[in-house]
């Protein structure tokens, strides 16, 4: 079920970069560093990496390592792979990496790890397959169709959204959606897991309409 997914989907640990990719590590630390303009000292508050490390690090002194990335990466509020693998500083496109779980394409239209989480969503029809499962877990949902349609299941609800409609909920209630057609379906979804809210709400279908499915 894509919403209970959206949470460790964005967790996910990502694969440990090779060694050519740690060589080329200390031009971008540097160019990320005075891009915030932040000095080596409050980087090193921050991170707790000794100021001459950081140094040797962003001069190619020092061989980056997973141990001293991962706390770098969250300083800078950038994943991984973008510490790693970044666009020029000050760039604001997204380059999204396609994840594809269960058949349900997910597109991150978000790189700016904590907050809410955006995705583009593509279901291909009638997926997924069996009856609605409902699941439980902590954060908060905004999902808007772009076409196709969305059948959400909340709670004792059962809704059928069409393109241009949106729906927000709490998703310790529970849930589950999926694409009753035979066309594809695509949508957005903004996830937080910290309980951000969305004012838009979904308006429930005619009586009868969803409830054959």
């Amino acid at each position: 079920m894509p919403a209970r997914q959206m949470g460790p989907m964005a967790d996910t640990d990502p694969q440990p970069p090779g060694r050519e990719v740690l060589d080329r590590v200390g031009p971008r630390l540097r160019a990320l560093r005075r891009a915030r303009r932040t000095t080596l000292a409050e980087l090193s508050a921050a991170t707790g990496i000794s100021v001459s490390t950081l140094s040797r690090l962003e001069s190619g002194g020092r061989r980056a390592t997973l141990e001293l990335l991962l706390p770098l990466a969250r300083a800078h509020q950038v994943t991984l792979d973008e510490l790693v693998d970044a666009p020029a500083t000050g760039d604001p496109r997204i380059h999204p990496r396609p994840t594809v779980r269960d058949g349900v394409v997910f597109l991150p239209m978000t790189r700016r790890p904590g907050g809410p989480r955006a995705y583009k969503m593509v279901y291909p029809a009638h997926s997924p397959a069996g009856p609605p499962d409902q699941r439980v877990h902590e954060g908060y949902e905004w999902l808007y169709v772009l076409s196709g349609r969305l059948r959400l299941v909340l709670g004792e609800h059962d809704l059928l959204l069409g393109p241009g409609e949106a729906a927000e909920f709490d998703t310790r209630t529970p849930h589950w959606f999926g694409n009753p057609d035979p066309a594809p379906l695509e949508l957005l979804s903004l996830f937080g897991p910290q309980g951000e809210r969305m004012h838009v709400r979904a308006r429930p279908t005619a009586t009868g309409a969803a409830g054959g499915r």
